[in-house]
């Protein structure tokens, strides 16, 4: 329940969220409003105060609605900023605290660097296999995409030389053996794309902040499999171009 809050009441400050502004204020402006739980014995809180958004348990979790109200019991976590290495002041800040109430434990210390690795140790470990397994499928693919042209274009040693034996010029040879070789790349490639972007939407959930249809990997993995295709085709059809015509029309 928000109504127009009269500061002079005495309700507690509290400060909420963007997301609470976005969800319960519809566009107006929070500053001077206040909030309880319909309850008349429950305390009424004016919001003095908008911060952002933040994420406490993990990447995944959504910016909930979020109001943060004056600490009277339990425990409390206090960031402290330095222009130092933040190791070099922890003992500094647990004497600090410890001289202002010996009552107060410092439970424990960490750095901010220390958090973030933590809460990004799961999606870095799942970006790391996920690298790994992807390096891997694409070298097996390469290898299989260069065998299987390479060894195309030797079957055709006998037609390449049958065709230099006619006057075919060598460059005409080359041509003809990568545009073909080429065709079939873009076909595959075609229908790789097309099944990937199928298959990916699957693992959508595992990835973050990444888009399953990725632009960029799409055309890069495209770049790779179409640049070994055009060595696997070259290669060959250049050795079988060089061969005299008579021992190629005698290749099986």
């Amino acid at each position: 329940m928000l109504r127009q809050a009269d500061m002079a009441t005495g309700r507690h400050a509290a400060m909420v969220n963007e997301a609470f502004v976005r969800k319960f204020l519809a566009g107006k402006n929070p500053i001077g409003l206040h909030f309880g739980d319909g309850n008349p014995k429950n305390p009424q809180w004016v919001i003095v105060g908008v911060v952002g958004d933040t994420k406490y348990q993990n990447l995944r979790s959504t910016e909930a609605p979020t109001a943060y109200l004056p600490l009277t019991k339990d425990g409390a976590t206090f960031a402290v900023r330095t222009a130092a290495p933040p190791a070099v002041f922890m003992p500094a800040v647990r004497q600090i605290v410890n001289d202002a109430d010996n009552n107060l434990p410092v439970i424990e210390m960490k750095t901010q660097s220390e958090i973030v690795d933590r809460t990004l140790f799961n999606e870095r470990l799942v970006a790391r296999l996920f690298g790994l397994f992807g390096a891997l499928g694409l070298a097996l693919a390469c290898i299989g995409v260069y065998g299987l042209l390479s060894y195309e274009v030797a079957r055709r040693t006998r037609e390449i030389g049958i065709r230099s034996a006619l006057g075919a010029q060598r460059v005409d040879l080359l041509l003809l053996v990568v545009r073909q070789g080429l065709l079939l790349l873009l076909c595959g490639v075609a229908v790789g794309i097309g099944a990937a972007m199928g298959v990916t939407r699957l693992l959508g959930s595992l990835l973050y902040d990444v888009r399953p249809t990725d632009a960029v990997t799409f055309s890069g993995v495209a770049a790779i499999l179409i640049f070994v295709g055009l060595v696997a085709c070259f290669l060959p059809a250049r050795r079988a171009a060089s061969i005299d015509p008579m021992v190629a029309l005698r290749a099986e």
